[in-house]
């Protein structure tokens, strides 16, 4: 990877170029190799999703043709094996995030679906602390996604809690001090993104969880544009609740995680309710199992978690790689730094833009690895959703519009914006293809 001037904002180029040979990187990813319209696939929607190793892929394959079984329910040898990789999964992501043990990890569908088990959970209320009354608040900003937001609502609306929104600065940050001056002795819950999808500003989520602990509040972390980016652990975190989704890290889509404080998911109540989440039933009534099937009610995607977590077959020794071995393998350390210097390179070259407008912090090393943008001609902000065609139209793929946060589209001035996102297989060149593209398309493609 050559270096690049201009990308010193917190990045140890040496560093970059030790810990990450991305051209060989991009070799287990097929994808890549795709033409789009005669030119070379720019694959830079990254926060919307991932693209897939074949180590990924090879795991997801293998599992259906060798060991495919239903677990927990099956005395034979496929349904055996099929439990202990899949238990074997929830201890790897347990182990990646920080997390005390696999009981405080649930396999979800996604990072929505981790966000509505809590707050099902908490409309349902299990016990004096992990229930809402109405009165009681919660507290988010304007910058959450609809995921971290409509849920809330519709326990405002059924529960009669108060929402109360945090304001951002220009920059993209938020300020700590009004978040203290928020906090009462009624709000139960202070939840937000660690990292904003549409800003890519990192929140100070470790110093808010400490206000939120303090007036006696729980801390939700939405974590689906953090974790796949940032060295993540949730005991120096000390959230209380962390969801992210599998596809936004290399594994299959259809996977996702809550992690929960083990004592507070004891005293939650589930939100599906079926097979393999009972202990016992009688016509009367039911009990619930142990954690984590409590959670996890029906069959779940074995295949999917596996592929996200990895697992090793006790047998053969036979290794199926899940995305957190992939990134382990990486090292979290040098994601992070990979990342800074293509964002620093992309935050360069579209300052240099005339009528590029840059939202969220100027910074790099206050993003991760989101850069979201309007581009303005003749005193009108051109639609984003015809600058992302017109960079398709040439191989780059980036994403366009409100990007699921309406309302901080309207804070940020209404319209929307053209966002990129990198990951570990982007490159710099790729980077500068982008920036010369839209750099055309301005200058010859928009009227």
């Amino acid at each position: 990877m050559p270096a690049t001037s201009g990308c010193d904002e917190g990045v140890d180029q040496a560093l970059v170029e030790k810990a990450m040979d991305v051209g060989r990187i991009r070799e287990d990813f097929p994808i890549l190799g795709r033409e789009i319209g005669g030119r070379q696939l720019v694959y830079l929607d990254n926060a919307a999703t991932t693209q897939k190793p074949r180590q990924v892929l090879d795991t997801l394959r293998t599992f259906y043709e060798t060991y495919n079984g239903n677990i927990h329910r099956s005395p034979h040898l496929l349904g055996q094996e099929a439990t202990d990789l899949y238990l074997q999964a929830h201890q790897n992501v347990a182990r990646f995030i920080g997390a005390e043990d696999e009981r405080e990890i649930i396999f979800v569908r996604n990072s929505t679906e981790g966000i509505n088990l809590v707050a099902y959970s908490l409309l349902s209320g299990g016990s004096d602390q992990m229930g809402l009354a109405p009165g009681d608040e919660v507290l988010l900003t304007v910058a959450e996604h609809h995921s971290n937001l409509v849920p809330w609502q519709m326990v405002r609306d059924r529960k009669g809690v108060v929402l109360k929104f945090l304001d951002i600065d220009d920059e993209g940050t938020l300020d700590l001090e009004e978040l203290e001056r928020s906090l009462t002795e009624r709000t139960k819950l202070v939840c937000l993104a660690h990292v904003s999808n549409v800003l890519g500003t990192v929140n100070p989520v470790r110093e808010i969880g400490k206000l939120a602990h303090a007036a006696g509040a729980l801390l939700l972390v939405d974590g689906a544009q953090s974790v796949p980016h940032l060295p993540t652990a949730v005991k120096e975190m000390d959230c209380d609740f962390l969801a992210f989704s599998g596809h936004k890290m290399l594994a299959p889509m259809g996977i996702g995680v809550l992690y929960g404080k083990r004592a507070l998911l004891e005293k939650m109540t589930p939100m599906l309710y079926g097979g393999d989440m009972i202990a016992d039933v009688t016509l009367d009534g039911a009990s619930w199992n142990e954690l984590p099937w409590k959670f996890e009610a029906g069959t779940p995607n074995v295949g999917g978690a596996i592929a996200l977590g990895g697992a090793t077959d006790r047998h053969s020794g036979r290794r199926l790689e899940g995305a957190v071995d992939y990134l382990n393998r990486l090292g979290m350390d040098a994601v992070r730094r990979h990342e800074l210097e293509l964002t620093a390179r992309a935050l360069q070259g579209l300052r240099a833009m005339p009528g590029v407008r840059v939202v969220g912090p100027p910074q790099a090393e206050r993003r991760c690895g989101v850069v979201a943008f309007q581009v303005e001609k003749d005193g009108a902000v051109c639609d984003a959703h015809l600058v992302a065609q017109l960079l398709n139209d040439v191989g780059i793929a980036v994403r366009a519009g409100g990007h699921c946060a309406y309302p901080l589209m309207r804070r940020l001035g209404g319209g929307g914006t053209v966002r990129i996102s990198v990951y570990v297989y982007n490159t710099v060149s790729e980077v500068d293809t982008f920036l010369g593209a839209l750099g055309e398309i301005i200058t010859h493609k928009l009227l």
